[in-house]
């Protein structure tokens, strides 16, 4: 069975305006060398620290950016460089859900404007009344449908995200990127968004690229889990073996930093704590980038790991954990 979506090799590097000692301009290595593929329904976890090109991968799969390399695969055909009217048709299967849902929303626009607009853009004609098909949404995500008239200004955090599920609904998506969708939400919240987006794949068998940097959201969410390390994927693997078993040495760092509501587990548990500073994006170093901060790091590691198969991961390092 083929993929819903089949990323390979996408890599994105960003123009920066400073020039080195030669007058040679500098490009920011913001995404490289990222491969991975999403079945229908499924959910992929994307983590890492900020800055590690998370939101731009979920960017360039949108095409809200346009990538220097590598291939987009979406339902069997390659959207990498498919002109923008060519992928009109294939743009109401991909939607995407933003981090801040104060910035997302226009606040000049009614809920009713902001959840209709994406269906008067595509000519969607899902029922004769547009209003109704709106109200639908709003009920669907846990919203008073008659809140149609109101502004973002007038609606909580959590419920300014539920009408940003609405309006990627509205099309009736495959694909859903979820960029860091509950980081800006209060604990007491997170939980009711992170329950409505899966009673939501269920019900419409969709599939999410899930970006965050909470390690425990993931787990919740995510079936599969990809770790990014300065723009490179280090470990793919199942949220159970990966959080029981992690296999790459920063993916190891990560868990040792997730708290713990057991306090016996915390006093058994080796945390682990990184030297060195996050490699410059303008020049990151050769070969695998965790290499300046790993305690494992041979003279082989100036070459660029393979991620193969370890056991049930995806692993990129040459001296991955037992």
């Amino acid at each position: 069975m083929k993929p819903l979506l089949k990323v390979s090799g996408l890599t994105k590097h960003f123009p920066s305006k400073n020039h080195n000692f030669f007058g040679k301009r500098e490009f920011v290595h913001a995404v490289d060398d990222v491969s991975f593929e999403i079945a229908t329904g499924e959910t992929l976890g994307l983590v890492g620290e900020s800055g590690c090109g998370k939101s731009t991968t979920g960017r360039l799969i949108t095409k809200l950016i346009p990538a220097t390399s590598g291939n987009i695969e979406f339902s069997g055909q390659d959207i990498t460089n498919m002109k923008l009217n060519e992928f009109r048709n294939l743009r109401p299967q991909i939607q995407m859900i933003f981090q801040d849902p104060y910035a997302s929303l226009n606040p000049r626009h009614t809920v009713g404007t902001i959840i209709a607009t994406p269906l008067k853009i595509h000519g969607k004609k899902y029922g004769i009344d547009v209003k109704k098909q709106v109200q639908e949404l709003l009920e669907i995500v846990g919203l008073n449908p008659e809140h149609y008239n109101r502004y973002p200004h007038e609606f909580s955090g959590g419920q300014r995200q539920r009408i940003g599920i609405a309006r990627a609904l509205a099309l009736k998506p495959k694909l859903i990127i979820a960029d860091e969708p509950v980081s800006a939400l209060d604990v007491s919240i997170q939980a009711q968004i992170l329950n409505l987006l899966q009673s939501l794949q269920t019900e419409f068998n969709l599939s999410f690229i899930f970006i965050a940097h909470d390690l425990a959201v993931v787990r919740h969410f995510s079936k599969r889990v990809a770790v990014m390390y300065a723009g490179n994927i280090v470990e793919v693997s199942d949220h159970v073996n990966l959080y029981a078993n992690p296999k790459h040495p920063y993916t190891k760092a990560l868990m040792s930093a997730v708290p713990s509501a057991d306090p016996d587990a915390v006093g058994a548990r080796e945390r682990i704590r990184l030297s060195g500073d996050i490699p410059s994006p303008i020049s990151p170093p050769s070969g695998c980038r965790f290499r300046t901060r790993c305690w494992k790091t041979q003279d082989v590691c100036t070459t660029k790991p393979p991620l193969i198969q370890i056991g049930k991961s995806l692993v990129a390092c040459h001296f991955p954990e037992a």
